[in-house]
């Protein structure tokens, strides 16, 4: 939990998690700029930043989606399971409303992109830290409309399955969509079915269409 500093304000602990040790060098150089923030740990995939979660027990996790291993949705959704006050940042490369939305219905309390200024972290990270919504502010209005008129098209897709559904448009097979998830393969593909189904899809290229159709992968 965060300590006091000298002038008496809380300073506010954060452990960053993403799988480039120069971006991640990155943001520990920037919120350390701040008196209020410091940075206690840092991991490189999503199993060891659960791990050392329950280790440091940081006011906030700043989490970047893309990471081999545990994709940063599996990790929002394990993590707020087993710690359902966790705050998480996600702080990602993707754009789409789409998965703002999830990685906010998955726990998360902030979503920033990489796209945003560097300031807006620390500003987030405040204001996750004192367990409040922050969104990027160039997005919010759209993901306001999408959750209120339900305009996703994976809108049918639980969060298993949307995860699943990511996976599988970013060319994972089912053996390492299994490890990465810590399920069966079995299971896997009874998911992989329902989401065709759902979906109304025939095939592996309609799915990855789709997929960056609605901003889940780049193309």
């Amino acid at each position: 939990m965060g300590s006091l500093s000298k002038t008496g304000d809380k300073t506010i602990t954060v452990m960053l998690v993403d799988d480039h040790p120069v971006v991640r060098d990155g943001y520990r150089r920037l919120l350390e700029s701040t008196p209020d923030i410091r940075v206690v740990g840092e991991a490189g995939d999503g199993d060891a930043a659960l791990s050392q979660y329950q280790k440091l027990w940081p006011d906030v996790m700043v989490l970047d989606l893309s990471m081999p291993g545990s994709g940063g949705l599996e990790v929002i959704s394990r993590l707020i399971t087993k710690e359902p006050m966790a705050r998480i940042l996600v702080f990602s490369m993707h754009e789409s409303i789409t998965m703002i939305s999830r990685a906010i219905d998955a726990g998360a309390l902030g979503y920033l992109t990489k796209q945003s200024g560097m300031g807006q972290m620390i500003d987030a990270v405040r204001q996750v830290a004192r367990r409040q919504i922050y969104i990027d502010p160039a997005y919010v209005q759209e993901v306001l409309q999408l959750r209120q008129h339900d305009g996703d098209p994976l809108a049918t897709l639980t969060k298993r399955e949307f995860q699943i559904f990511s996976l599988l448009a970013e060319g994972r097979s089912s053996a390492e969509i299994a490890d990465a998830l810590s399920i069966s393969h079995g299971t896997v593909g009874v998911h992989h079915a329902n989401i065709m189904k759902k979906l109304d899809l025939n095939n592996s290229a309609q799915l990855v269409r789709l997929a960056i159709r609605c901003g889940v992968i780049q193309p």
